[in-house]
């Protein structure tokens, strides 16, 4: 069995340390979640076993031969290269072959008559032959067909972000390496491709490293789930699901035991006390014992990153949108769109890539004109943009002058005044960070950063463009908390399905060509219903696939049996109590919380019911099918 062990690595920039000792192994077949909060060294450990960054200290070692592949979270591309030869732009034997078969492919359409050209083409074909690369350039044009990338001639650079991080993923995936390291790889994705990630990395023969914020993806993929916590590193059998529980259970151990030290520190402290003479070897060992209780640490206090911060007052009227039309060229995103947004209104914003969604935002926010209607906003309307990029940051400025340029202090839900130092310790930056200059900082801290001095300036509309995106799992949480509690609107773009579930209750969804559906209930509630019509669409394919079929045997109709004809009566209804129970269930469970075992038990029903109602859907068809001759 393949595997790669890492030990005793130690990483630090500048005076910042971000791990020191860390060892762990990743073998064949395990697929491990990395998490922690952000600025932990998450990426960096990524790029350390992948051999893009050196470690300060520490080994790596691996069989001979070990492959990897590695996607970045932002992939740099020749903007100039197609789309084959850019998922070919590798220093690999096995890519440079293919890339000279596609360039040999070129030049023989050029100039078929010239024998040069054709000698070439033949010696790079026996090549293929020798390196059995004939699967990997099947498979790369395969994988980029199954991401939904078709033309292989495109120009990258004049490609979305989200076809572009496709590209990249195909160009990771060609070569089946030992050892796949991606690093938030559903970012810029739609939900079809993250659940055909999904199952590819389900199936992967070999290891998979990663790091996402996504965290039903990281529930359904992984079975290893590592944390960076203060510089340590700690394994966990299983899942994301299980990983919570066992953390719970290993803090409430560490607790457990930091009583008991400090329980004997303090006896042994009242015996050292009352003066007591070390002439004795009992007596030195316990001023031993003494000396080295005192040196020992107990585990690191967890910060809290409770932000139930108020908002300012909404009147009756906030956002309405009026007729609005918006284009970009010949590409309409937006047609005669309206809707009334109103007060505690939460509203997700999903589709494809490049369909408008981020352009209904700044249309919200005053950064975009519309073409033709009109966007009115509320006289006490006070909104804030979380934007896919951070604003120009002065990066020789501080953490605490930058959140003091918005406001000194804060006011929460409960009345209290909360000070900017105390809310950067809230956003687990504790306070001697506080004069660090921005520039120092991760790409996760500045956007956690970003989101902080977002909210500083209780604003009661607020607009969030792919707000999980680079933010840690702890930050997320605790940010759904307190959406849940915000007494304004939220407007949301994003991908990740359990935050929509958590924060949203209506959603537009963009369809193409400027239509915008409304539809009422969670991300997974419309989910299941377009799976609910995509069954009844193949019902009926595939009933009229039978009456064409059956029509020239001109067969004697058949009635409904007594049986049959009291199923069909009830069976309408009892579709819709399968769909309301899987609904309901969907709710139960995101009540639940780190109940593993209640988590497990009605995923269980879920999955039975959601089995049951297809099965039913089938019956469905078939009496319809009977009932329908009869017309």
């Amino acid at each position: 069995m393949k595997m790669l062990t890492v030990e005793n690595l130690s990483k630090s920039y500048g005076e910042k340390p971000l791990f020191d000792g860390l060892s762990c192994s990743i073998t064949e077949g395990q697929r491990v979640g990395i998490i922690g909060v952000n600025g932990t060294g998450k990426s960096t450990l990524l790029k350390i076993i992948a051999g893009l960054e050196t470690p300060d200290t520490g080994d790596m070692t691996h069989s001979r031969g070990y492959t990897i592949s590695y996607l970045s979270q932002q992939p740099e591309f020749d903007e100039k290269l197609t789309v084959l030869e850019q998922v070919f732009h590798g220093d690999t034997p096995l890519i440079r072959l293919l890339r000279d078969y596609e360039q040999s492919l070129l030049n023989i359409e050029k100039d078929p008559s010239n024998e040069k050209v054709q000698e070439q083409l033949f010696a790079v074909q026996q090549r293929m032959d020798a390196m059995s690369a004939w699967e990997a350039n099947a498979s790369a044009k395969s994988l980029l067909t199954k991401l939904g990338i078709t033309d292989f001639t495109a120009t990258v650079g004049n490609l979305s972000g989200g076809q572009k991080k496709r590209i990249a993923m195909a160009q990771c995936f060609i070569e089946t390496p030992d050892l796949l390291i991606l690093d938030e790889p559903t970012n810029h994705l739609d939900h079809e491709t993250v659940e055909w990630l999904e199952e590819y990395l389900a199936r992967y023969n070999g290891a998979v490293l990663l790091v996402t914020h996504d965290r039903y993806f990281l529930d359904r993929v992984t079975n290893r789930i590592f944390e960076l916590d203060n510089g340590k590193l700690y394994s966990y059998e299983g899942n994301y699901s299980t990983f919570l529980e066992a953390k719970a259970l290993r803090e409430e151990q560490e607790i457990a035991q930091e009583s008991k030290r400090q329980n004997l520190y303090r006896r042994e402290l009242a015996w050292i006390r009352r003066g007591a003479k070390a002439r004795s070897t009992k007596q030195k060992a316990r001023i031993q014992r003494f000396d080295e209780l005192k040196g020992q640490e107990g585990p690191a206090a967890k910060q809290s990153v409770d932000i139930a911060l108020s908002g300012s007052r909404l009147g009756k009227k906030v956002l309405e949108l009026k007729d609005v039309t918006k284009k970009f060229g010949d590409k309409t995103v937006l047609h005669n769109f309206n809707h009334i947004v109103k007060p505690g209104d939460r509203i997700g914003i999903i589709g494809a890539n490049g369909s408008g969604k981020s352009s209904l935002l700044n249309m919200l926010a005053g950064k975009l004109s519309p073409d033709s209607g009109e966007v009115e906003v509320g006289q006490t309307v006070k909104v804030a943009y979380y934007t896919q990029e951070n604003e120009e940051m002065n990066l020789n400025q501080r953490m605490i002058e930058y959140i003091k340029e918005i406001a000194e202090v804060i006011h929460t839900t409960d009345g209290k005044v909360i000070g900017a130092s105390q809310m950067l310790e809230r956003f687990l930056f504790p306070t001697h960070s506080h004069g660090t200059p921005l520039g120092k900082l991760s790409g996760g801290e500045r956007r956690r950063l970003y989101l902080l001095r977002i909210l500083m300036g209780e604003p009661n509309v607020l607009l969030l463009d792919e707000p999980t995106n680079d933010l840690d799992t702890q930050t997320l949480t605790v940010l759904e908390d307190y959406l849940e509690d915000f007494p304004g609107v939220v407007l949301t773009v994003s991908h990740d399905r359990y935050f929509l579930d958590k924060v949203v209750d209506e959603l537009f969804i963009f369809s193409g060509g400027g239509e915008v559906r409304e539809f009422l209930g969670s991300y997974t509630d419309f989910l299941e219903l377009e799976k609910t019509k995509e069954l009844i669409e193949k019902a009926e394919v595939q009933k009229e696939k039978k009456v064409v079929e059956e029509a020239p045997k001109q067969q004697r109709k058949r009635k409904l049996s007594y049986n049959e004809q009291r199923e069909w009566e009830t069976i309408e209804d009892t579709i819709a109590e399968l769909e309301e129970k899987i609904e309901s269930i969907g709710e139960e469970l995101a009540k639940v919380g780190s109940d593993f075992t209640k988590a497990q038990e009605l995923s269980e029903a879920q999955q039975k019911t959601e089995e049951e109602l297809e099965k039913t859907m089938e019956r469905w068809s078939e009496l319809s099918d009977i009932v329908e001759g009869l017309k």
